[in-house]
C-alpha cells in the first residue's frame, strides 16, 4: 500500500499530536480535504478509525514515530 505524498504529510502531522484544524493551518488546505484525506487511508487500510489507520501504517512501515 503506497500513501501520498499528501497522505503521508497529513498523518506525520497527526501523529505529532496536531489536531486536523492545525493540520490544515500548516498545509494550507482546508479541514475538510484533510478529513477527506484520513478518510481515503481508512478506506485504503480497510480500517475504522484514524488511531487504527496509524497502528497499521506503523505496522506496515508507511510512518514511523
Amino acid at each position: 500500500m503506497m500513501l501520498t505524498k499528501r497522505e503521508k504529510e497529513v498523518f506525520d502531522l497527526l501523529i505529532n499530536n496536531n489536531s486536523t484544524r492545525e493540520i490544515a493551518i500548516k498545509l494550507g488546505i482546508s479541514e475538510k480535504t484533510i478529513r477527506n484525506h484520513i478518510s481515503n487511508v481508512m478506506q485504503k487500510l480497510d480500517v475504522k478509525g484514524r488511531a487504527a489507520a496509524v497502528v497499521e501504517l506503523l505496522k506496515i512501515n508507511e510512518i514511523s514515530i
